[in-house]
């Protein structure tokens, strides 16, 4: 295959990537505005719960965990994508993934900023997060979790910064006509007085092969944690070591199907169809594949070792999920997880892209209910012998309305920074098309020779 010409695809890749940055259209202030009312509806149901407390909510002494921690958990799921595609690939060396990497790590900065603002939420009043860092006990798997996201957000900002000062430095060059004094300004600031010389290339290279290290073991510490405030307490369901291994392997499923929406999305609104093809749809789907079977099969054995036992409380769980009030949103779990994912990415026939992007779709619903799955039935069965009447949980308006909330924020920030970013390392890209063509010069030089 011929690789493009270099002068040309510069040409065409900045001008793709500068497109999207200048003036907005009617449809994107619309859109901006939606996601801002639904922004608004949520912060006025967190004005009622300061003001009323969490009475508010449908959480109580028994399900003292419910829409919060579960959709936190969720969103920290989620935001293994960057430290999968953009990370691991890159230290393996699969350039294919290039045009993925900046929608991967905005996908994980923006999760992670969800994750934040669910646990923000949950624990009521905001200062009481300020007790967490004052008075909390080192010995809290909590603690743990607070501190392994702030990490993991830190790490993941810097890991999308990077990569992107080269870019910064060449709109800096570029965007001098149709952009703001402002935003001249700042892209000035955050290029740092990039010129490409090869003493700063080598540079900031080694920076990010160090961070592309420490990311990966930071982003799988984070979700072995966030297990960790289930698995070290006596509850039916949450009671077993395979939760931490279960909870990374769910969270790489979770936000390499994330990935397929999002840049579903970005290719079809940013005209990146040169860029991002199908190709790459079918590679993110083949990860997605494998991971799917490996999430089946520690879910399997997960829920065998513990039915194998069957003590009490465990049974009238399994009870309360197969069969019982919570079976319905289990089973819907099982067929949006496993099986249609399954059918449309192993089934390969019509469109690629719409097949892999519902595919995607119905993972993640599927993943936000069995985060629902694991938190609250748990917590509805009494630890107590008391008949095992089970205490229901039901969320209020003002979680809903929360956690849509959250939702919107993470489309608000993705809708944003297509307006201030380049949604691919397009100086990454010409790099390696160079790169590539020299290459390949060279070996049509050999053939004849």
């Amino acid at each position: 295959m011929r690789v493009a010409k270099a002068e040309n695809y510069a040409q065409r890749i900045e001008q793709t990537s500068l497109a999207p940055m200048k003036k907005p259209s009617t449809a994107y202030y619309a859109f901006v505005l939606f996601l801002l009312a639904i922004i608004g509806w949520g912060l006025y149901a967190y004005i009622t719960q300061l003001k009323f407390g969490l009475l508010m909510t449908g959480m109580r002494d028994y399900v003292s965990w419910g829409f919060y921690i579960f959709s936190f958990i969720f969103w920290v799921g989620a935001s293994l994508c960057g430290a999968l595609v953009s990370a691991i690939l890159r230290l393996t060396h699969a350039h294919w993934r290039t045009p993925l990497t900046r929608i991967a790590e905005l996908v994980t900065v923006a999760s992670l900023i969800n994750a934040g603002l669910m646990i923000s939420v949950d624990v009521g009043r905001p200062d009481r997060l300020l007790f967490l860092f004052a008075y909390g006990r080192f010995q809290s798997p909590l603690v743990w979790d607070v501190i392994g996201l702030l990490t993991y957000l830190l790490g993941s900002f810097v890991y999308l910064y990077l990569p992107l000062i080269p870019d910064f430095a060449l709109m800096r060059d570029r965007l001098k006509g149709p952009a703001t004094a402002l935003k001249l300004k700042i892209y000035t600031l955050l290029a740092v007085g990039w010129r490409g010389t090869p003493e700063q290339r080598q540079r900031l290279d080694k920076a990010i092969s160090v961070l592309t290290v420490m990311i990966i073991p930071i982003g799988i510490s984070m979700h072995t944690v966030t297990a960790f405030t289930l698995s070290m307490t006596l509850r039916p369901g949450w009671d077993t070591a395979i939760l931490a291994p279960n909870f990374v392997i769910g969270a790489l499923f979770s936000g390499a199907t994330l990935l397929l929406v999002v840049m579903g999305v970005y290719r079809k609104f940013c005209h990146l169809e040169e860029y991002i093809t199908p190709k790459h749809f079918r590679y993110v789907s083949y990860l997605g594949i494998v991971l799917l079977f490996s999430y089946l099969y520690f879910v399997v054995v997960e829920y065998l070792t513990i039915m194998f036992k069957l003590r009490l409380e465990e049974k009238e769980l399994f009870t309360l999920l197969l069969i019982g009030p919570a079976a319905p949103w289990f089973w819907t779990f099982v067929a949006t997880a496993f099986v249609l994912p399954a059918i449309l990415m192993l089934y390969q026939r019509g469109p690629t892209i719409p097949r892999l992007m519902l595919a995607g779709v119905l993972v993640n619903i599927g993943m936000f209910i069995k985060r629902f799955v694991i938190v609250v039935p748990s917590l509805e069965v009494p630890l107590m012998p008391t008949g095992f009447h089970f205490f229901t949980y039901s969320p209020s308006w003002v979680e809903i309305s929360i956690v849509t909330m959250g939702f919107a924020i993470f489309a608000l920030i993705l809708t944003l920074a297509a307006k201030v970013l380049p949604i691919m390392p397009f100086v990454e890209m010409i790099e390696e098309n160079e790169l590539a063509e020299h290459h390949q010069t060279k070996g049509d030089v050999g053939k004849e020779r």
